[in-house]
């Protein structure tokens, strides 16, 4: 089938370490356009902390925030908009809490934390390019959670606390890893799969035109569904056995490859 859609992730597979789109990624993106190819963005970021990147790609279709469980139209508007259940966010404050892990809740358009000493807060900030609100207890917003995020240094204790957290949470809500130090707890019907679905549909395209590419677990469900998909030289060989194609990593430009090498030559 011919390529129509690239639905891609961003962290990890289109910016490199320093959060920062390569003059390479933003000419490929532009030769995608100009091959008549469609690019959506589904992060684990929130929509806010990725307005900038639709920017500086010149995108003008919708995208994804919170591993697709909120869709954006192209002027902002929501188009979808699925929170975690509260239930469910209690039990991960606790449960983070509990193993000392700091604990991140996004809501109402905002960043809240509790540490503004975290390990990780400057590198969110500069991710997201948006500023936290430090406050003393999350209960206000627990209601309207688009996601709660673990942020640790301790990778391995990260691990088994993403297992120990989706025992706890069952079908209540995802508990996924968008990075080594980064667990995130999102909505348990939606995810990058249903985002790629969603884009699809927008477009009029049929979900085998669509090429998936990522680097995390939180990219498998895309890569389930979608015709092709692309994993990233820097993923976990857990995730790449998903992928039915591989490229170089996020700091070789193996995004940039990836569209060259499995994408224009497929263009639709």
């Amino acid at each position: 089938m011919p390529i129509k859609l690239v639905v891609s992730d961003v962290d990890g597979t289109m910016v490199n370490s320093e959060k920062l789109l390569t003059p390479a990624t933003i000419d490929a993106a532009h030769r995608l356009r100009h091959a008549g190819v469609h690019l959506a963005l589904v992060s684990s970021r929130p929509p806010r902390g990725m307005a900038f990147l639709t920017m500086d790609l010149g995108l003008t279709g919708p995208l994804g925030g919170f591993n697709g469980a909120t869709i954006l139209a192209p002027d902002g508007a929501v188009i979808e908009e699925n929170v975690v259940p509260e239930a469910a966010v209690r039990a991960s404050l606790d449960l983070l809490a509990r193993r000392g892990v700091d604990a991140w809740l996004f809501a109402d358009n905002q960043w809240f934390i509790k540490n503004l000493d975290g390990a990780y807060v400057p590198k969110e900030r500069r991710t997201v390019r948006f500023d936290p609100v430090v406050v003393d207890d999350f209960e206000p917003y627990v209601a309207r959670c688009g996601k709660v995020v673990g942020a640790s240094k301790d990778f391995d204790g990260l691990a088994e606390c993403e297992a120990e957290l989706q025992g706890v949470l069952g079908h209540s809500a995802h508990a996924h890893r968008s990075q080594r130090y980064y667990l995130d707890v999102t909505n348990p019907h939606t995810d990058k799969g249903t985002a790629a679905r969603s884009f699809a549909s927008w477009y009029g395209i049929d979900i085998s035109e669509v090429c998936a590419i990522g680097d995390q677990f939180n990219d498998v469900p895309m890569f389930r569904v979608a015709g092709y998909s692309v994993a990233m030289g820097n993923a976990p060989p857990a995730v790449s056995a998903h992928a039915k194609h591989h490229s170089s990593t996020n700091e070789e430009d193996g995004w940039a490859a990836a569209i060259d090498r499995y994408v224009l030559p497929n263009a639709g």
